[in-house]
C-alpha cells in the first residue's frame, strides 16, 4: 500500500484489509510513521511517535485489528507512558496506573503509537498551543488554531497520520477541533464511556474520554469498542438494544429537530455558519422530520452566573490537586510551570471559597433549565462553533498574560457556547463536517440527541453524511501529498 492509499482509508476500512490478510499490522504501523515523518514537522500534532511502535501490539482480531492509533497527552492513561498534559509542571510524568479506556483499545486490536498536543490542561483552552509543546497548526490553514484541547489529535487525524486517535471533551474538546479541522466528533453520554480505574465521573460528570474520526461508521466501531461499564462506576447508563454498527443499517424513522438558529452566548454566528445550520435544517426537513426553531435555554449572563459556584470549585479541587503533583514532584507552582491564565485560575481556586453543595445545585438548575426546554425533541440541530477557526494567538489561549479569571472563563462561555452545557447535562453530542467556508475552513454542525441515545446520533449522522458527504474534502497539509 502507497502512503496516499493509506490516508485515503477510514479505521474500518483498513481493518478490514488487516482481516482479509491484504496487508499486515506491521506494514500500517511503517505507514503511520511515514505519514508523522511527512507531515507532522509541518503541523507539530505528535509530540512522540513511540521508539518501540514497531513492537506495540494489539489484539488479533479484534473490530480495529491493526489499526494505528494516538493518544491525547492527557485524560486516558498508558501505564509507564509520558502523560505531561500540556504542562510544564508534569514534564516527564509517567503514571503507573492502565486507564480502562486503552485496556479496550488495545483488546480491540488498536495499536497506539504515540502521543498528541494539548493546551494545558489546567486552563481547559479550546485552542491549539502551550508553552510546554508550542502551536499546532490546522492541517486546512496553518496560520489556524486546530482547536482544543484535542489538538493534535484531530490534526493528525485530519492530516492523515491515523484514521483515528483519542480525544476527551470536558466543555467541547473533542467537539471544537472536529468542527475546525473537519471531522466526527462524538461527546457521548454521561456514563457511556468509564474513566475507570481512577478517573469515573470525573469532575462532576463533565468529561468524557471518545475518539475523532473521518467517518461515521468509526463513529459507531468506536461506540462498540470504548462503550460498556465497569466496577466502580458510579451508575450504569441504560445500554444499547444492538450493537452501533447495527444501527448503521436500522431506518432512522420520523424526528422532531430542535432548532438553535439564534446565540447562546455573546459571540456573533458567522453568516456561512449560520447558512449552513439553514440549508441542513431544510435538508431534515426534506427527510421528512419535522424542524421547529427554538429559543436559548438560558441568557449567557445567567448561565455565567450559575456556572461560577462550580467552576470555583473546579479550580479549588484542581489547584490542590496541583499542589499534590508538585509536592510529589518536587516542584514548585509559579510562572515556570503554569502558563499565565492558568496560574491566575490556581490563585483564584486557592483564594476563593468553593462550596459542594453550592455547585451541585447550579449544576441541577441547569440541567432542569436546559431540560425543559429540549425534552420535546428527538435531536437539536446547532452550530458547533460559531466561528471558523480562529488565528493563533487569540485572546481565548491560557498562554494569553491579560486576562483574569473570570474574563477567561466568561470568554469561554462565549465562543463555545453550544458545547459545555451539554457535557453539564449529559447528552450526547456530535459534530459532523457538513459544510465549507468561501475560504476553504472547515464548518462543523452539531447534533444532539436525548440522553443515552447515542442510537439516534449514529442513523442521522449516517444519514447526513450520505446527503451531504464530506470525504472529497481535502485538506491543504495531507500525508503523502506533495
Amino acid at each position: 500500500m502507497k502512503l496516499r492509499e493509506y490516508v485515503d482509508h477510514d479505521a474500518t476500512g483498513l481493518a478490514s484489509l488487516v482481516r482479509a490478510g491484504e496487508i499486515a499490522p506491521s506494514e500500517l504501523t511503517q505507514l503511520a510513521r511515514e505519514a508523522h515523518d511527512d507531515v507532522n514537522p509541518r503541523i507539530n500534532a505528535v509530540i512522540e511517535f513511540y521508539e518501540d511502535a514497531e513492537t506495540v501490539a494489539g489484539a488479533d482480531g479484534g473490530a480495529f485489528h491493526g489499526v494505528p492509533f494516538l493518544r491525547k497527552d492527557a485524560s486516558a492513561i498508558e501505564a509507564g507512558r509520558l502523560q505531561e498534559r500540556g504542562c510544564r509542571l508534569y514534564k516527564g510524568y509517567r503514571p503507573d496506573i492502565e486507564s480502562f479506556f486503552f485496556r479496550r483499545a488495545r483488546a480491540a486490536g488498536l495499536r497506539t503509537l504515540g502521543r498528541t498536543t494539548a493546551p494545558e490542561i489546567f486552563g481547559g483552552s479550546g485552542m491549539s498551543q502551550s508553552i510546554l509543546n508550542g502551536i499546532t497548526g490546522n492541517p486546512w490553514n496553518l496560520h489556524r488554531s486546530a482547536g482544543g484541547s484535542s489538538s493534535g489529535a484531530a490534526a493528525a487525524v485530519a492530516s492523515g497520520i491515523t484514521p483515528m486517535a483519542h480525544g476527551s471533551d470536558g466543555g467541547g474538546s473533542i467537539r471544537i477541533p472536529a468542527a475546525w479541522c473537519g471531522l466526527v466528533g462524538l461527546n457521548p453520554s454521561r456514563g457511556r464511556i468509564s474513566g475507570g480505574p481512577n478517573n469515573q465521573d470525573r469532575s462532576f460528570g463533565l468529561p468524557r474520554d471518545f475518539v475523532l474520526c473521518r467517518t461515521v461508521r468509526d463513529m459507531a466501531a468506536a461506540l462498540d469498542v470504548f462503550a460498556g461499564p465497569h466496577p466502580g462506576d458510579p451508575f450504569i447508563i441504560v445500554q444499547p438494544h444492538r450493537t452501533y454498527v447495527e444501527e448503521l443499517s436500522q431506518p432512522t424513522g420520523t424526528l422532531r429537530v430542535g432548532l438553535a438558529m439564534t446565540e447562546w452566548g455573546t459571540v456573533e454566528i458567522e453568516p456561512e455558519i449560520r447558512q449552513a445550520v439553514e440549508r441542513t435544517a431544510t435538508l431534515l426537513e426534506e427527510m421528512g422530520h419535522t424542524v421547529t426553531e427554538i429559543p436559548p435555554p438560558y441568557e449567557s449572563a445567567e448561565y455565567n452566573k450559575l456556572l461560577l459556584p462550580v467552576r470555583t470549585l473546579s479550580s479549588k479541587l484542581g489547584a490542590d490537586s496541583l499542589e499534590s503533583d508538585a509536592r510529589a514532584m518536587g516542584r514548585r507552582i509559579d510562572s515556570n510551570t503554569l502558563e499565565p491564565c492558568s496560574l491566575k485560575l490556581y490563585e483564584y481556586g486557592k483564594s476563593h471559597p468553593a462550596s459542594v453543595a453550592d455547585a451541585l445545585e447550579a449544576l441541577r438548575r441547569i440541567r432542569f433549565q436546559v431540560g425543559e426546554t429540549i425534552h420535546p425533541f428527538d435531536i437539536l440541530l446547532t452550530p458547533t462553533m460559531p466561528k471558523v477557526a480562529l488565528p493563533h494567538g487569540s485572546i481565548y489561549c491560557t498562554t494569553n498574560p491579560t486576562l483574569s479569571a473570570e474574563e477567561y472563563w466568561k470568554a469561554d462561555a462565549a465562543l463555545y457556547q453550544y458545547l459545555g452545557v451539554f457535557n453539564v447535562t449529559g447528552h450526547p453530542s456530535v459534530s459532523l463536517p457538513l459544510a465549507q467556508s468561501h475560504s476553504g475552513l472547515p464548518i462543523g454542525l452539531q447534533i444532539v440527541s436525548r440522553f443515552g441515545d447515542e442510537a439516534t446520533l449514529v442513523r442521522i449522522s449516517r444519514d447526513l453524511e450520505e446527503a451531504r458527504p464530506w470525504h472529497h474534502r481535502r485538506p491543504t497539509v495531507r500525508a503523502g501529498v506533495v
